[in-house]
C-alpha cells in the first residue's frame, strides 16, 4: 500500500476557510478519481511561529501505479484549482510513502 501526504503551512487569515474547503471539495474531487481507498487531514500540533497553520493531508492507494495515474492524469488540474485559489498563501511538501506494516502491536521482551 502507498501513502502520499501533502504537508500544507496554511496562512492563519484563511486556514479555517481553506479546511473546510479541503473538506468538501478538493478531498471529495481527490476521491473522485478512484484512485484512492482512504483519506485523513491532521494538524501540527506544535507548531513553528509563521503565521500559518500546519497540516497533513494524506492519502493511501494500492500502489504505485495508481498514485503515478492519478498524478499524471488528475493532479494537474486539482492542483492549479488550489494554487489559484490560495496562491500566497501556503507552501506545500509532497512525499510518497510504501506502507511496510501496519498496526504493529509491542512484544513483551522476554
Amino acid at each position: 500500500m502507498i501513502l502520499y501526504n501533502e504537508t500544507i503551512s496554511i496562512d492563519n487569515v484563511v486556514a479555517d476557510e481553506w479546511l473546510q474547503w479541503m473538506k468538501e471539495v478538493h478531498i471529495p474531487a481527490v476521491m473522485g478519481t478512484g484512485f484512492f481507498l482512504g483519506n485523513q487531514i491532521s494538524r501540527l500540533l506544535h507548531e513553528v511561529a509563521n503565521d500559518g497553520t500546519t497540516y497533513a493531508v494524506q492519502y493511501t492507494c494500492h500502489s504505485m501505479n495508481d498514485l503515478e495515474e492519478y498524478q499524471r492524469d488528475h493532479a494537474p488540474k486539482l492542483d492549479t484549482r488550489h494554487h489559484e485559489r490560495y496562491q500566497g498563501k501556503y507552501v506545500i511538501f509532497r512525499s510518497m510513502l510504501e506502507v511496510v506494516a501496519r498496526d504493529v502491536e509491542r512484544q513483551s521482551e522476554k
